[in-house]
């Protein structure tokens, strides 16, 4: 007998083991092999500074308040409360230490397109690599290195604040399983250029649907409510639907659109307001064929 209940345990043992082997084989980090980032040349930093721009770098890895040059340093430090705790903002300046500086590309490419940090480990979700995800090898690089030519700062943010069991890394890889893709958001591939670039920049490094698409208890998009607007993840209010068929843009000609991420005027002659201010102050900085392309495509999306 005593036989036996050691076969049915050390059986239980096995299959624990082999089950554990397999969760960790499927939620492991997952970076693009060295390969995948070689041979990508010199940098454009025209093309970098207004991906820049475009990714809002500056409205979380700027101190809160800069203005003017003091938005190109990227210092960390700002916080972000949300119902698993609080995120404190890295520093992603040239310094070799406290930043980015002493990074390759490669790392920089992992971590922004496939969550995964410079000593392999998961990064969590509240830096929108779900977005970056999207983003192409070449704009990446040129990122990078527009951020390399940007003023060194040598602030240390503060570790994250998570309440159990968010604390734990290997935990992101269950996440990750459940909602990292880096297939498009919606189906549009008949769509014009126009729309297709629009998409590129909404769903990449634009990263729009990480506040305008509801999310469920564990902090992946509801399906099939993308950019449909909900509860403000980082606290406070509402973020609008911007759907075709929405009560805020949905009535917007394409132009319009593109007039209030130019001015930050509503046709009724509102000004934007909450956290889309510092977003509206960063798309003035990307050419209007790109603006034109983003409004395209808001109004292409299934209205919610």
């Amino acid at each position: 007998m005593a036989s036996i209940v050691a076969k049915f345990v050390l059986a239980g043992l096995a299959a624990a083991v082999v089950g554990a082997g397999v969760a960790y084989a499927l939620t492991k980090p997952d970076p693009h092999p060295e390969a995948y980032w070689a041979d990508l040349g010199a940098p454009d930093l025209a093309r970098g500074e207004i991906l820049f721009w475009a990714g809002g770098c500056a409205s979380c890895h700027a101190a809160k308040g800069a203005e003017g040059d003091a938005l190109k340093l990227m210092s960390g430090g700002r916080d972000l409360p949300t119902a698993f705790g609080t995120f404190h903002v890295p520093n992603i300046s040239p310094d070799p230490k406290a930043g980015i500086g002493a990074w390759t590309v490669a790392q920089f490419g992992n971590a922004m397109t496939r969550g995964v940090g410079p000593d392999g480990e998961h990064l969590y979700p509240s830096f929108p690599y779900g977005s970056y995800a999207r983003m192409t090898k070449a704009d990446i690089n040129d990122l990078f290195g527009y951020l390399k030519s940007l003023p060194a700062s040598s602030n240390v943010a503060p570790a994250h604040e998570l309440n159990f069991p968010f604390n734990m890394r290997l935990a992101v890889g269950g996440w990750k399983l459940l909602y990292f893709s880096d297939a498009p958001r919606v189906d549009l591939a008949n769509a014009s250029e126009a729309v297709k670039r629009g998409q590129y920049l909404v769903e990449g490094p634009g990263h729009c649907g990480e506040c305008h698409t509801p999310r469920n208890v564990l902090g992946g998009f509801q399906t099939g409510q993308w950019l449909a607007g909900g509860p403000n993840p980082e606290g406070e209010g509402r973020i609008p639907d911007i759907t075709p068929g929405s009560s805020s843009i949905g009535s917007w000609s394409e132009e319009e659109i593109v007039a209030y991420l130019e001015t930050g005027f509503t046709p009724d002659f509102d000004s934007v307001g909450g956290s889309m201010v510092e977003v509206q102050k960063n798309m003035t900085h990307l050419p209007k064929e790109d603006l034109a392309a983003i409004a395209a495509y808001l109004k292409a999306i299934p209205a919610r």
